[in-house]
């Protein structure tokens, strides 16, 4: 039997079950994770992938805790310096513009741009390196008794005292343990790309609020940009469809050329936004993390670092009850870690919808209140660095691996 099956080898799942695999006081926890499709090394050489995450502070920690930081190839991932942020309704070198920069609060960068499929690669290792067992099959079903459970895949039968539900937004863990969740879309795709630009990116994260959505320039090790454009559903059927020509005629409009002329690498892909909350976090010998417990909006790019810090706090309390010889799948573990992420997630997720809703999409006093804002902030030191360490992810009540 093991101790924990993690299901779902992505980023998040791939790090709590890195996390969970060092071992416990000592005495290391049996940890399985079930993967269909574990990805291959990326060649040193080969460009840089279009799907790509940002990574706080705290998540750098929690990495380097997990022993998958250092697999990270330097010279593929970008550290971004600062922050600019502005509403279409001024023009982006004035200064009404938000600035957030990393020297602020003596730090030498705000976070880190990084692929994906890298992140995976790296996370993946060190949980080999920590003695962890992969298994290449996917999850068929779930036999939740009071003494554990038997976890059905393609390849056989697993047992384990607690499964982790990492399997993302349409998590099969989620539904065989009869987690309902609720959904909601926000009418908006999201449109990633990577482009070269005219202007250096000069370390530095941009991003333009408008009225009919939200796009990013995140800077890429290679001096390239990866795009993230959070459009109104109607716009972005209209911007897939487009020509390349046409396409990047448009970016340099909604733009407004912060970053010059843009050049379009490569193929676009896009995928529709919707906000998800799992009605709980936690049931019977069963724990959601990342996805598969919340979907938040990608416009502060928060998605990958809450999930991560669920890794570290769910993998933080099941160690120390292994530690003290408890049973790692006990409710009152769970039930510990769904108050302590829920509170957390819940903030991140509020604060996520209102700049969705003020700063891209609204009208009227109170939207010209939040638009005035950005330049409000933008005066005070101190405003600044609370958001700053926001970004960091430095503050709230933390794991011990991101401190």
């Amino acid at each position: 039997m093991f101790d924990v099956v993690v299901v779902g080898g992505g980023p998040v799942g791939a790090c709590a079950a890195a996390l969970l695999a060092r071992g416990a006081g000592g005495a290391a926890l049996r940890v399985a994770l079930l993967e269909p499709a574990p990805p291959a090394p990326l060649p040193a050489a080969a460009p840089l992938r279009t799907r790509v995450v940002a990574l706080s502070r705290a998540s750098e920690r929690i990495l380097k805790t997990a022993g998958a930081w250092s697999r990270m190839p330097p010279e593929r991932v970008s550290a971004y310096e600062r922050m600019r942020v502005w509403h279409e309704s001024v023009a982006p070198d004035s200064d009404a513009v938000l600035e957030f920069d990393a020297a602020d609060v003596g730090e030498p960068n705000l976070g880190y741009i990084a692929e994906n499929q890298l992140l995976q690669w790296a996370l993946l290792g060190a949980f080999a390196e920590a003695g962890g067992h992969l298994e290449p099959a996917s999850l068929e079903s779930l036999e939740i008794t009071d003494a554990g459970v038997g976890v059905l895949t393609g390849r056989g039968r697993l047992a384990a005292r607690l499964v982790v539900g990492a399997d993302g937004a349409e998590s099969r863990v989620r539904e065989a343990a009869g987690i309902a969740a609720d959904i909601a879309g926000y009418r908006q795709t999201a449109i990633i790309a990577t482009v070269a630009t005219s202007r250096p990116h000069e370390a530095t994260a941009w991003q333009r609020f408008m009225r009919d959505g939200t796009l990013a320039f995140l800077p890429l090790a290679d001096g390239t940009s990866s795009i993230v454009w959070s459009a109104d559903d109607e716009v972005a059927a209209r911007l897939v469809a487009a020509s390349e020509g046409a396409f990047t005629a448009e970016l340099d409009r909604a733009s407004d050329l912060a970053l010059g002329a843009t050049r379009l690498l490569g193929a676009r892909a896009s995928f529709p936004l919707r906000r998800l909350e799992a009605q709980h976090y936690v049931v019977q010998r069963v724990a959601l993390v990342g996805d598969a417990a919340h979907v938040v909006h990608p416009l502060a790019g928060q998605g990958v670092n809450l999930g991560l810090a669920d890794a570290a706090a769910l993998a933080q309390l099941v160690r120390a009850a292994s530690a003290a010889r408890e049973d790692p799948g006990a409710r009152g573990v769970l039930r510990a870690y769904e108050r302590w992420r829920r509170s957390e997630v819940a903030l991140m997720s509020t604060a996520i919808d209102a700049f969705d809703r003020w700063l891209a999409h609204g009208a009227g006093p109170v939207a010209r209140v939040a638009q005035h804002g950005l330049a409000w902030v933008n005066r005070s030191q101190e405003l600044r660095r609370f958001f700053i360490r926001r970004a960091l992810g430095t503050s709230g009540e933390l794991p011990e691996a991101a401190r």
